[in-house]
């Protein structure tokens, strides 16, 4: 397991979803750098590590015919004993009524700075009484707590403080913060005033220039 996440690791650094498509050597054709580095890191990952299983994996983008996720992120997160999945059914004396509440997962070490990018599903593995389903850490414990948590996350996720509703050991860049702020139809402006990638307009005002002193001389 510590091969397969230090594959994981080394593929999603801090630089990763920037400089993947620079190993593509363009930026054409990549719909959402993040999605298509993710995806491209786990496949890679599980060809490497487990060339002869059958492993079914969705990403948290794809969509059924019916417009419905392939399946439940934050659900999966919780089954799966990763990360808290606090509800309004959590709530005992709810003090907003029968007004829908969404839900969030909460992670004991990383709070509510992270993501559920994918599902991975071993489809020929057959295990016995010995595994035994483990429940996800209860880090928000209180009611207080959990109240606080859904009203941050429902009336103003906007400023992200209910990510900060734990103590967390780590948290998103300041870079990271200001790219997932960006509407996505403006990133990649942002990723070109970063240099990350080329602006194209820029380049041929370059080209103009050095053409003209190329007169010149």
């Amino acid at each position: 397991m510590e091969s397969v996440l230090r594959t994981l690791r080394e593929s999603l650094n801090s630089r990763g979803f920037e400089v993947y498509p620079l190993k593509k050597c363009s930026w054409k054709g990549i719909r959402d750098p993040i999605d298509e580095c993710v995806a491209n890191a786990i496949s890679t990952c599980v060809s490497e590590h487990f060339p002869d299983q059958s492993v079914d994996i969705r990403y948290d983008y794809e969509m059924l015919p019916s417009r419905k996720p392939k399946f439940l992120a934050q659900t999966a997160a919780h089954v799966a004993g990763a990360a808290h999945y606090y509800k309004q059914s959590d709530i005992q004396e709810p003090p907003w009524g029968n007004k829908k509440m969404f839900g969030v997962c909460i992670h004991p070490q990383l709070g509510g700075w992270f993501a559920i990018r994918a599902l991975l599903v071993w489809k020929d593995v057959e295990v016995g009484e010995e595994l035994q389903q483990v429940a996800p850490p209860d880090c928000v414990s209180s009611q207080e707590a959990r109240i606080e948590l859904l009203q941050r996350f429902n009336y103003c996720w906007q400023d992200w403080t209910y990510r900060d509703i734990i103590p967390t050991k780590d948290s998103y860049s300041p870079q990271q913060r200001e790219y997932f702020s960006t509407p996505p139809a403006q990133r990649v402006e942002l990723l070109k005033k970063w240099a990350i990638i080329p602006d194209t307009n820029t380049e041929k005002q370059a080209l103009v220039d050095n053409n003209e002193a190329e007169t010149d001389m």
